[in-house]
């Protein structure tokens, strides 16, 4: 079944592009439908994929990992049974996470399932266990090999799934835009009490090294859950926050803690870099946001909120505040994943929900709630495509390779980074949610 994927890399999704499957019944190609497409010229073997010469090549071929061909061709049961083999065989020496956005056919391997944090907790709190199998996106791994025992490994079963919105704030841009910042405000009397110009603060979704950069900077990290408790305390020491990498969850957060919307100013660096030629705007701003945003939440409208409640009577409407300011507004209940599970799970029979987050999550909240009415806001719930690059054929080859002594696919962080991430997300653990 052909299906567009919709990420950073391709603009044109959040600005309403479809899928060619448009039921909650979205199923990407499977590896062996990918590698029958893109069959190479030569005969199949059990051998690693190297790049043949001549081997056709298509738009997303990139993004795909190499594995060896004969994993991407077995078959679901083939699969579900060496996964289950393998981890006999590993026992306690292995620990599987599934994030919420995960797909059933993966979820169901996990030891847990949970948001990003929480299961980088949940790993932490696992020293027998050797591996870590993150069945999530590479900044997740990142946080778990942080907060994890020196002697345990993390391993990413396809280093290939990323997150849109992390990679929208890089190093090199967030330096970049700290030393511009640091320079306007270099001449700002010292405050009576000892509130520095800005503080950084960089969501949960986000890599490693901006982590570390506001460990060093006087920084800290949030998650959606405990965005506005960690405002609170950046301005407990700060005139203004610069808040990166997604805009929405920064803007709806300063919002509701009341600070007026000509406070906030949005550092566009995608634009004459800084976005914003006015300094006296950067000035008077107590939150500076980052141009970012989740390809999957920035697909959900208000529109789509007032067709739901038209077509459902009594609906209620839960969104995650990744998505804009005027879905929020426009609903009545926004969350972190967790909340939106919370909410749901506490709600009673006969209740009628429409969902804003990844179809993945909803599918199975409806599922596991089937005496109440659960749907996608989204008629065309494309499913979070860095995620779906996380397949049980993946999970097969990695877990076989550590029952063969062989550590693939692992994600590590340095020593130095993995330090001042630590101070920033320690941070972060001293403001849980309220």
């Amino acid at each position: 079944m052909a299906l567009e994927i919709l990420t950073h890399d391709n603009p044109s999704s959040a600005d309403g592009a479809t899928c060619d499957e448009s039921t909650e019944r979205v199923i990407l190609p499977t590896l062996a439908e990918w590698r029958t497409r893109e069959a190479p010229t030569r005969e199949a073997s059990d051998a690693t994929t190297d790049e043949p010469t001549q081997r056709p090549r298509h738009a997303g071929a990139e993004r795909a990992d190499r594995i060896p061909r004969a994993y991407a061709l077995m078959t679901a049961e083939e699969l579900d049974r060496r996964i289950a083999a393998a981890r006999a065989t590993l026992g306690e020496r292995l620990v599987i996470l599934g994030h919420h956005y995960q797909r059933a056919e993966i979820i169901k391997y996990a030891d847990a399932r949970g948001d990003s944090f929480k299961l980088a907790q949940f790993a932490a709190a696992r020293p027998e266990a050797d591996y870590i199998l993150f069945c999530g996106v590479h900044f997740m791994a990142e946080s778990a090999d942080i907060l994890s025992q020196p002697h345990q490994k993390v391993i990413l079963p396809n280093p290939a799934a990323g997150c849109s919105m992390a990679d929208m704030a890089n190093i090199a841009e967030v330096e970049e835009c700290w030393e511009a910042l640091d320079d306007l405000y270099r001449d700002e009397a010292p405050d009576a009490d000892g509130l520095q110009p800005v503080i950084p603060v960089t969501y949960m979704n986000s890599a490693a090294n901006l982590k570390a950069f506001c460990g060093r900077n006087g920084g800290i990290v949030c998650t959606s859950s405990n965005a506005a408790q960690v405002l609170r305390w950046a301005f407990a020491r700060g005139r203004r926050v610069l808040f990166f990498p997604d805009e929405h969850l920064g803007r709806n957060t300063a919002l509701a803690l009341g600070i007026a919307p000509e406070q906030i100013a949005v550092w566009n660096q995608r634009l004459d870099f800084g976005g914003i030629e006015d300094d006296q705007t950067l000035r008077d701003a107590k939150v500076i946001l980052w141009k970012g945003w989740c390809s999957t939440h920035q697909r959900f409208s208000a529109e789509q909120i007032a067709e739901a409640r038209a077509q459902y009577p009594g609906v209620r409407v839960v969104v995650h505040p990744e998505c804009s300011h005027e879905v929020v507004e426009a609903a009545d209940e926004n969350g972190s994943t967790e909340y939106i599970i919370k909410v749901i799970e506490q709600a009673p029979a006969g209740t009628i929900w429409a969902v804003g987050t990844e179809i993945n999550l909803v599918k199975r909240l409806a599922d596991e709630h089937p005496d109440q009415t659960i749907f996608c806001l989204d008629p065309i719930v494309c499913p979070c495509s860095t995620m779906y690059r996380i397949h049980p054929a993946y999970l097969a080859w990695v877990l076989e390779e550590l029952v063969a002594g062989r550590v693939i696919n692992q994600v590590s962080v340095d020593a130095a980074t993995a330090e001042w991430a630590k101070v920033a997300l320690e941070r972060m653990l001293a403001n849980k949610a309220a």
